[in-house]
């Protein structure tokens, strides 16, 4: 992709020393998009092998631009990296937090990273900076952080991030918004200052309401979602086809084309987690979210729905069954398998007695050995260097991950590997009537 390299940065005089804690899928577009806008940039990733990648130039997760980026802002002198959050502050006007916050048992999120970042920098922030929560965190955290620091001289704003994994990059340069919540609106104009080259409006709110926002975009996603799977699923009982009735929704300007897709199911590091925070927060007020309930019990009736499929195309059941998975992460042009939907499908039909083997471009056999990845959510599954490899056999290939290359394979090649031809397409990537002409028995998600 195009990283806009000319695109306005800001005025010398407009450049400000920026750090950045955590070098995550948020924390490391933010760090080099600033950095590419001209500001100071100082990038703290404390775990060794994260750091010891991005010392070496080697980017630690998939992301589209993100390498061509992060490397001329490094030789630019715009970007560099350390270990230490408290060495990362010492001199930074801005501090942003872009630490995990994981769900927790009860469905929360967990601030135990924000809380204990907050401590490690307390004394080493600079009078006047402005602390900055990039995570996605629960409404009052801002608060939190201020307590936590105990810093009259330091505020602590909130600029909630809206980055698509496999487009952060993208999203970072040509954001839709920019929302600051903060009590000080010269410390929120200061930081929407800083996206300046953006050009995207800047709404200026409370911390509460900033905070706010963020939960309601991604529960409001994850409602979308779960409505067109549901629909998918109606248009199967009417023989209806889900992707011209899409089409006669997406134009509608009130709806949009947006994540009116079917799949196996809505995952990643964020809907998931996101939902059930808002859910909690609202019982903490009082307040019975019954909507986004219904939507995350959907999201799970959505996976059954896949396994079952699968079932079926294998004739009713899957004990010594070989199955083909095609993909394994949440979604396509990302390596996150965080609550990925083809991660949970591929698991349930292990423990229903498939032999499993699975192929995506980002999970190579040997992906144990990767410093600081795990395979241990693959665990009963054989991995494979390519599709092919995977389908050899195969009773059923199920394709899980929209990855384009799947799009464009030799499918009579697949046809004569397989032991059955028969595929479930749980994206609706492929072309159905091509499949059929080759001689696969084909299933989809709402398609005729």
């Amino acid at each position: 992709m195009s990283t806009a390299r000319d695109r306005t940065q800001v005025p010398a005089a407009a450049r400000r020393r920026v750090a950045v804690i955590g070098a995550g899928y948020v924390g490391l577009p933010t760090a080099a998009v600033l950095a590419h806008f001209g500001h100071q940039v100082v990038l703290a990733e404390h775990d060794p092998d994260r750091f010891g990648l991005l010392v070496r130039g080697d980017m630690p997760i998939v992301e589209d631009g993100l390498a061509e980026l992060f490397g001329d802002a490094v030789a630019a002198g715009h970007l560099r990296v350390v270990q230490h959050a408290g060495d990362a502050v010492a001199d930074a006007q801005f501090v942003f937090l872009c630490v995990p916050t994981p769900q927790g048992d009860d469905g929360s999120a967990d601030l135990s990273y924000v809380e204990a970042v907050a401590a490690e920098i307390a004394d080493h922030l600079a009078p006047g900076a402005v602390v900055v929560n990039k995570s996605t965190v629960p409404v009052g955290t801002a608060r939190l952080v201020e307590g936590i620091t105990g810093r009259a001289d330091v505020a602590v704003v909130s600029n909630p991030e809206f980055l698509r994994e496999g487009t952060a990059v993208r999203d970072s340069l040509h954001p839709d918004r920019i929302v600051v919540g903060a009590d000080d609106p010269g410390a929120a104009g200061r930081v929407g200052e800083l996206f300046a080259p953006t050009g995207a409006p800047v709404i200026v709110t409370d911390k509460v309401t900033a905070e706010t926002i963020k939960y309601a975009a991604n529960a409001f996603l994850a409602t979308k979602l779960s409505f067109v799977n549901a629909l998918a699923g109606l248009c199967e009982s009417l023989d209806a086809d889900v992707r011209d009735v899409i089409l006669g929704l997406g134009y509608d300007k009130r709806i949009g084309f947006d994540f009116l897709r079917p799949g196996p199911g809505w995952g990643g590091s964020c809907l998931p987690k996101d939902t059930s925070a808002l859910v909690h927060i609202a019982e903490s007020a009082g307040y019975d979210f019954a909507l986004l309930r219904e939507a995350m019990a959907s999201n799970d009736d959505q996976l059954a729905w896949v396994v079952a499929k699968v079932v079926a195309a294998a004739g009713g059941g899957l004990d010594a069954v070989p199955v083909a998975v095609w993909g394994l992460t949440f979604k396509a042009d990302t390596d996150d398998r965080r609550n990925s939907p083809a991660v949970a499908i591929a698991r349930r039909l292990v423990d229903l007695g498939a032999a499993v083997r699975a192929f995506d471009p980002t999970v190579p056999p040997s992906v144990r050995a990767v410093p600081g990845r795990s395979a241990d959510d693959l665990s009963g599954m054989v991995l494979c260097a390519d599709p092919y490899e995977a389908c050899r056999d195969a009773a059923v290939t199920v394709l899980l991950t929209e990855w384009g290359e799947l799009r464009d394979l030799d499918f009579a090649k697949v046809h004569d590997l397989m032991a059955h031809p028969v595929v479930v397409d749980a994206r609706n990537l492929l072309d159905p009537a091509a499949l059929r002409r080759v001689g696969f028995a084909y299933t989809g998600v709402g398609r005729r």
